[in-house]
């Protein structure tokens, strides 16, 4: 039994693994003491944590599947419904980041898709959801963990994030929207969700707006909170106990629901690096090899690290955030695991469909690189590379 979740959790936690691995090797070369407490920037974990568990508490509520089926009733064509799903994903996983966006909409993207009898479009549109959940993440600063962990480090002000990232996700936005429109078009007819019709479906989730609008108010009002401390207005410990209160008596079940494995990878990344820096020739060789390439090593170390753990790692050996924040965005691009979201969606997809393996590495490395590539030309045209 054990060697089976050991074995599970090699499988599926793969980047926990090497970084537990990391934080113990280095830990040979720097004995463990009470520096060790101050590697960990312990607000971002903690505004993680809060962030995961409200998150799933609204997913749990069912508002992101109501809302699928909202923007369903006004897509006439499967053109439009192919863009307002790539632009559902794009814009929500600015709040309820990328992971949790492709959790939710691409198995509906699939139900929606088989009751259409348009299965062979499913792995396109999926890819572009994809690229487009990594994309729009990036937009804000809760959007994604490699964000959320930069801003709060970096003291970036809003204005500095922004430039960082806004022009790259306008652009992106437009992509996806000619990637999205492109291919043949033909009209969506009533489609059946579940044995409901859409126009029953949609009486049904008119009466459903109202019943949500009560279920998630406090988690909507323990995620302002959040916010506010994202943004420096609140300190993170009270809203930290705030939320876990909370959370204890609305529904317990939710804390089944966090991520705990990415919270250890953040933790022991965060030893992992703090030790690095305590070795003077192997910080003195990052620091030579991080300055001045910022937005390039980035990208490259996301390609084969993703770039959450890139994030961390490269931020220690430089000052300039801005472009490193930007590197890290565009490098969730590229080879599947540049973005850890981006294996989610594989996941989903080859589960139902095993024989698609092959097609789905295709479409999504054809898809990325284009994307990857015309980012780094505005990035070469703006000066940033």
């Amino acid at each position: 039994m054990a060697k089976k979740i050991l074995k599970n959790i090699l499988k599926n936690e793969t980047v926990f693994c090497v970084s537990l691995l990391l934080a113990v090797l280095s830990a040979f070369f720097v004995r463990p003491d009470e520096t060790y407490l101050s590697y960990p920037d312990w607000r971002t974990i903690a505004l993680l944590f809060c962030l995961m568990i409200l998150v799933a508490g609204l997913r749990s509520k069912g508002v992101f599947t109501l809302l699928g089926h909202v923007l369903l009733r006004k897509a006439g064509s499967l053109r439009a419904l192919s863009a307002v799903m790539v632009l559902l994903c794009f814009f929500s996983s600015m709040i309820i980041t990328n992971d949790v966006t492709l959790l939710t909409f691409v198995p509906f993207t699939m139900l929606v898709f088989r009751m259409t009898g348009n299965e062979e479009r499913i792995v396109k549109l999926v890819v572009l959801e994809t690229i487009g959940a990594n994309l729009g993440s990036m937009a804000t600063p809760i959007g994604n963990p490699q964000n959320l962990y930069l801003y709060s480090v970096s003291k970036l002000t809003a204005g500095q994030f922004a430039g960082a990232v806004l022009p790259y996700a306008g652009l992106s936005l437009l992509l996806l929207l000619a990637a999205a429109f492109a291919g043949r078009d033909e009209p969506l007819m009533e489609v059946e969700l579940g044995k409901r019709t859409e126009k029953e479906a949609e009486k049904e989730s008119g009466r459903a707006g109202k019943r949500l609008a009560g279920d998630i108010l406090p988690f909507l009002l323990l995620l302002v909170l959040c916010l506010l401390v994202v943004f420096r207005m609140l300190p993170y410990l009270p809203v930290l106990f705030c939320v876990a209160v909370a959370v204890m008596l609305l529904d317990l079940r939710l804390y089944l629901e966090v991520d705990y494995f990415l919270l250890f990878t953040f933790l022991f990344f965060f030893i992992f690096v703090g030790n690095m820096k305590r070795i003077p020739l192997v910080s003195e060789a990052l620091v030579s090899a991080v300055e001045g390439r910022e937005l390039l090593t980035g990208v490259l170390a996301s390609q084969v690290m993703s770039n959450v753990p890139a994030a961390i790692l490269l931020s220690g050996f430089t000052d300039r955030i801005q472009p490193l924040l930007t590197g890290v965005n565009l490098g969730g691009l590229g080879t599947l695991i540049a973005s850890l979201a981006s294996l989610i969606s594989y996941k989903i997809v080859t589960r139902e469909y095993p024989q698609s393996r092959g097609s789905f590495m295709k479409v999504f490395t054809f898809w990325n690189v284009l994307f990857l590539a015309l980012l780094l030309l505005e990035a070469l045209l703006l000066g940033g590379v």
